[in-house]
């Protein structure tokens, strides 16, 4: 160990830095926000003294289920800035009932020393059940930090209790605006994340919170503008509600059905476990047929199709000559007839006795009128004889 601590640079009380605080544990009730904050006077006091000043040592927490690399799916962490404490929040339900054992690791990002503690966190049901009437709020002007300690979630209720009208109201969730798809805020001063604070309430909404998801006020959002509210906004100013993302949801518990009930694993006294010997027979021809079959058929109708357009849907010369115009038939054959001329030339070039005089030297003639006219005119009126009659 000490060879391998010179080879790192490390020094060997350096690695033997690491104490283990006493367990802490926790009580939780399901259907209401726990928050368990990370106190980083509590783990500085634990670091080895230095010279440093307490001030200025950087913190940094890992938190995960003991023996598992994660948290629990109910619990979330956040630590802003290593100088900054950190925080383990959630809303546990019914399912997470029990006790769950989190391993806590703060490590000085100076001295590399580290500090562990075990929070063993205990969620039971709530003694009056999940509240039914839930609604969730949009906090614009906050991160979500802001809303964890008790003092302010305490100031969020009074105002919640101003707009609901009623004074048994609970803190559900609190959710990052980050974590349903809000978008990072630029680095200006004044912008923030946004978030969602879920609350709850055995009574029912108020009017004034019916009337902000009235089809009336969704439409004036639609518009841009403000919904309806019939009371005052007892959230100001500390607080910036975007009402347009109001929602409001009755939740009523549900029937729970019995779930498997397990057994020790032994079979009984004469309960030998008899395992099938016989497999009913299956009949794989028809499987076979149409995996093989129905392709091949596919592919020949295909392919006689194909046949049938190419072969039979040809169009006749006669077909084509008929629906051309004469001038057109003229222009063909007397391309169609030079070229041939071309080609007996050059195959005849070497007996230059027998080369006919080409025909674009005799006199033209007109298919039409039977009008002949030289084919060299004279500069005079050459340019004036049409070829063809106008």
């Amino acid at each position: 160990m000490p060879f391998l601590a010179v080879a790192l640079g490390v020094s060997q009380a350096t690695l033997l830095d690491h104490r283990v605080l006493p367990d802490h544990r926790i009580s939780s009730e399901t259907g209401t926000i726990f928050v368990h904050e990370l106190e980083r006077e509590l783990f500085q006091e634990a670091f080895p003294t230095g010279s440093e000043d307490d001030d200025a040592v950087l913190i940094t927490f890992q938190a995960h289920l003991w023996d598992h690399p994660d948290l629990p799916r109910w619990l979330r962490y956040l630590q802003r800035d290593p100088r900054q404490p950190g925080y383990l929040y959630g809303c546990p339900t019914a399912s997470e009932v029990g006790t769950h054992t989190i391993e806590v690791l703060a490590y000085n990002r100076r001295t590399y020393a580290t500090v562990s503690q075990h929070l063993v966190i205990t969620i039971i049901p709530a003694p009056g059940g999940e509240p039914p009437y839930q609604g969730e709020f949009l906090v614009g002007n906050r991160n979500v930090e802001e809303l964890l300690p008790e003092a302010a979630r305490e100031m969020f209720l009074q105002g919640s209790s101003g707009v609901w009208e009623r004074g048994d109201l609970q803190v559900i969730n609190i959710t990052s605006a980050l974590d349903r798809g809000g978008r990072v805020p630029l680095p200006i001063e004044g912008r923030k994340e946004g978030v969602y604070v879920k609350v709850g309430s055995h009574s029912p909404f108020s009017p004034c919170l019916e009337s902000a998801v009235s089809p009336q006020s969704q439409f004036r959002c639609s518009l841009g503008q403000q919904p309806l509210a019939s009371c005052y906004d007892t959230f100001a100013p500390h607080f910036s509600i975007r009402w347009c993302n109001l929602s409001l949801l009755q939740v009523w518990p549900n029937p729970t059905t019995p779930g498997l009930v397990w057994g020790s694993g032994v079979l009984e006294e004469d309960g030998d476990f008899q395992p099938p010997t016989e497999v009913p027979p299956h009949d794989l021809l028809p499987g076979f047929l149409v995996t093989l079959l129905v392709p091949l058929v596919v592919a020949a109708l295909l392919c006689l199709l194909l046949g049938h357009l190419m072969c039979c849907r040809r169009e006749g010369v006669q077909k084509r000559d008929l629906q051309t115009t004469d001038i057109q038939l003229v222009h063909h054959t007397t391309i169609h007839g030079d070229t041939e001329e071309l080609r007996h030339m050059a195959r005849s070039r070497d007996v230059i006795r027998d080369v006919p005089r080409p025909l674009s030297t005799l006199p033209m003639f007109n298919v039409r009128t039977g009008q002949r006219i030289n084919p060299i005119p004279s500069p005079r009126d050459g340019a004036r004889v049409p070829l063809l009659p106008q």
